[in-house]
C-alpha cells in the first residue's frame, strides 16, 4: 500500500498505541489478585501466554517495517529546489536553522550599549556591554535564516503531504 509521509506518521501513531494497548492488557491479566479462601478459578482472568507475546512481537515488527520505510524514504528522496538537499539532511538542518535564528534575534535586538546591574560592586563604577556587531547586519542574517527555515518547512510540507512510498503493512 502506498502511503505519504504524513501518513506513515499517523500508522506509526496507531501501531504505538496498539503495542500500548497490548502491553497493558498483558500487565492487567498476567497476573491477578485473589484473597485468602476466594475460588482463585472464579476471579482468574483470561490471559493467553503466547498468544500475547505474538500479539506484541507482530506490533513491534510493523511499527519497524514502517519505520524503516520512512527512513529510506527520507534518505533517498530529495527536496525540489534545494540542490540535492535529502530529507534527512534537512530534518537535521532545520533545528540548526531554529537555534541560529533564535541566536541572531537575541544578537538584533541588544541595544549597542547596556548597562551591567551588579549586587557585587560597592563603587560608582559602571559596567557595560558593548556589541561588537552591527546589529542591522544581525537583523538582516535573521532575516535570511527565518526565510530560508520557512521555504524548508514548506518543502518538507509539501513532500510529506504529496510523495508517497510502499509499506506493506496493514493494521
Amino acid at each position: 500500500m502506498r502511503y505519504t509521509s504524513a501518513q506513515a506518521g499517523k500508522l506509526i501513531k496507531k501501531l504505538e498505541n496498539a503495542i500500548l494497548k497490548a502491553e497493558s492488557a498483558e500487565s492487567k491479566s498476567s497476573v491477578f489478585r485473589a484473597a485468602l479462601g476466594e475460588d482463585v478459578e472464579a476471579v482468574r482472568p483470561a490471559y493467553d501466554f503466547r498468544k500475547a507475546q505474538d500479539t506484541m512481537d507482530e506490533l513491534k515488527a510493523k511499527l519497524r517495517e514502517v519505520k524503516h520505510a520512512v527512513n529510506v524514504f527520507n534518505v533517498n528522496h530529495t527536496l525540489p529546489g534545494f540542490d540535492g538537499l535529502t530529507i534527512d539532511q534537512a530534518l537535521i538542518y532545520l533545528p540548526q536553522l531554529r537555534q541560529r535564528a533564535k541566536t541572531l534575534q537575541l544578537m538584533a535586538a541588544r541595544l549597542p550599549r547596556e548597562r551591567v546591574e551588579s549586587y557585587l560592586s560597592s563603587g560608582s563604577l559602571i559596567d557595560y556591554t558593548v556589541t561588537n556587531y552591527d546589529a542591522e547586519e544581525a537583523e538582516e542574517e535573521y532575516q535570511k535564516v527565518y526565510d530560508l527555515m520557512t521555504s524548508l518547512q514548506l518543502a518538507l510540507d509539501i513532500v510529506n503531504s504529496t510523495e508517497s512510498m510502499e509499506i506493506n503493512v496493514t493494521l
